[in-house]
């Protein structure tokens, strides 16, 4: 059992993220996924509270998001279908993981990624995170889509669809 994340520095509101997450979580069910890889934060530990109750995805927790790519398209070898979910600074520290595995093994992997940091993209300061990272998804060539509330299950659903046809990982962003 993947230890309880404690939320820090959250300051939206709990039960908008709730009902979010219970959408992800079914849209990612509809998907038939067995598996859901990667390392909570403040924005996605809801999802895998959920995902722990439910009884069809399997939580694997990383201790670093290189793992994630490394463990899912593992999975996936072995006739799974994992889901990576990370937040936007762990695709920055995971960026030989991702190449190694899931880009050179050509595996359909689908992401979930916290966007930290993009209410701050139009700030003078932005979050350094926020700033460098979709130039790294488009240097990567990582197709992405932004999660649209009450839309997740079509957006979620056609990125997956999108990874399967390209044979490579396409990302879905949480904002």
């Amino acid at each position: 059992m993947a230890a309880k994340v404690i939320p820090r520095e959250f300051t939206g509101d709990e039960t908008t993220l709730k009902q979010r997450s219970q959408r992800i979580v079914a849209a990612l069910s509809g998907l038939k996924i067995t598996h859901a890889v990667g390392v909570p934060d403040n924005a996605t530990r809801v999802i895998f509270e959920l995902l722990e109750e439910t009884l069809e995805i399997q939580v694997v927790s990383v201790c670093r998001e290189g793992e994630a790519w490394a463990i899912a398209s593992g999975l996936w070898v072995g006739g799974k279908l994992p889901v990576v979910i990370i937040q936007n600074t762990g695709l920055l520290e995971s960026g030989d993981g991702l190449r190694g595995t899931a880009i050179e093994m050509g595996v359909p992997l689908l992401a979930l990624m916290d966007y930290r940091g993009y209410h701050t993209l139009s700030q003078p300061n932005p979050d350094s995170a926020a700033s460098v990272f979709e130039p790294t998804l488009r240097a990567w060539q990582l197709p992405y889509y932004f999660l649209t509330d009450y839309l997740e299950a079509q957006i979620i659903a056609s990125a997956f669809k999108e990874a399967c046809d390209l044979r490579r990982p396409v990302v879905v962003l949480i904002t």
